[in-house]
């Protein structure tokens, strides 16, 4: 058994803090603190050092926690293997991922693990695509889904996490009912430069990812306004205040009097959706059968939300 004290460790390293850790594994700030300390004792190394008044790892600390992502890596592939011989599934199954992904993909998942399976416990957690890591390495959660535009700090080569296509959701386009482009089923990018458009703020992935389609096309489009929600969005579009942007995987709001265009062109924007688990850990039956349900719930989500 890996030591639990190691993974607190390894979390922390992650995090910064002894409160973001705590919150993270569950423990309180003091359990924490204590663990750091009896890990020290017990390795006659100084792991962690004050910092004002806080702590941080010292150099030793850091070369320990970077060597046992090999160790950890190693232990979820005999996990996954011992697991995969034997034909059994872990008693206990974690699920977390961005809000889109958690109410259209990771809910019914769920659903069907749980009507299948009566005995497994499953805990489904919403939180953006760093929390999701993190809360991997805490073993908070067993799979994430993430968006892989947001992940760009955890390559394919990061030595802690497995990463697998899941698929490419497209950016369709919201325009009010009464547009001049309403009844088209597909339009080009550049037939709506001309059109005030509603998008996330600068800086936000999503707002370069808006930038770079209309770039590609050779138009600067006018943001008449900025929203960070996908359902903000489809209301402001919905009181004619203009157009914007919304993945197929996402549903529309309940508002009639909007519209869900297809954008064609080689150009139209896309965003790719993964799943992530812990390096190793990618062999385990009951990981790998929930990744073939996402990847035919996401295939079925994609052709059905345009007929």
């Amino acid at each position: 058994m890996i030591d639990s004290r190691l993974l607190t460790l390894r979390t922390f390293a992650a995090c910064g803090t002894v409160a973001a850790t705590a919150e993270l594994t569950g423990y309180s700030p003091s359990a924490v603190s204590a663990q750091l300390r009896e890990l020290q004792k017990s390795l006659g190394m100084q792991l962690v050092t004050k910092d004002g008044r806080g702590l941080r790892l010292t150099l030793t600390g850091r070369r320990l926690v970077e060597g046992a992502d090999v160790l950890l890596a190693q232990w979820e592939e005999l996990k996954a293997s011992a697991l995969k011989a034997g034909e059994q599934i872990p008693a206990r199954l974690g699920l977390g991922g961005f809000s889109t992904a958690a109410s259209q993909l990771l809910a019914p998942l769920a659903a069907r693990l749980r009507s299948q399976r009566p005995d497994l416990e499953l805990q489904l957690i919403d939180a953006d695509p760093e929390r999701c890591y993190r809360l991997l390495l805490a073993e908070r959660i067993d799979l994430a889904v993430v968006v892989s535009m947001q992940s760009a700090a955890h390559g394919e080569d990061d030595p802690q996490f497995e990463h697998v296509h899941l698929l490419d959701d497209p950016l369709d386009v919201v325009v009010p009912a009464t547009h001049p482009l309403a009844d088209r089923g597909a339009v080009g990018l550049e037939e709506l430069a001309s059109d005030a458009w509603i998008t996330d703020v600068p800086g936000s992935t999503y707002r370069a990812l808006f930038t770079a389609a209309f770039a590609a096309v050779g138009h600067t489009p006018r943001v008449a306004h900025e929203s960070t929600e996908w359902e903000t969005m489809t209301s402001f579009v919905s009181a004619g205040m203009g157009v914007g942007f919304l993945p197929r995987l996402a549903p529309m709001s309940a508002e009639k009097d909007l519209v869900r265009l297809r954008l064609s062109g080689a150009s139209r924007p896309m965003r790719g959706i993964v799943a992530v688990v812990r390096r190793g850990s990618l062999e385990s039956p009951l990981l790998r059968e929930s990744i073939e349900i996402l990847q035919d719930s996401a295939h079925q989500i994609l052709i059905g939300r345009m007929e």
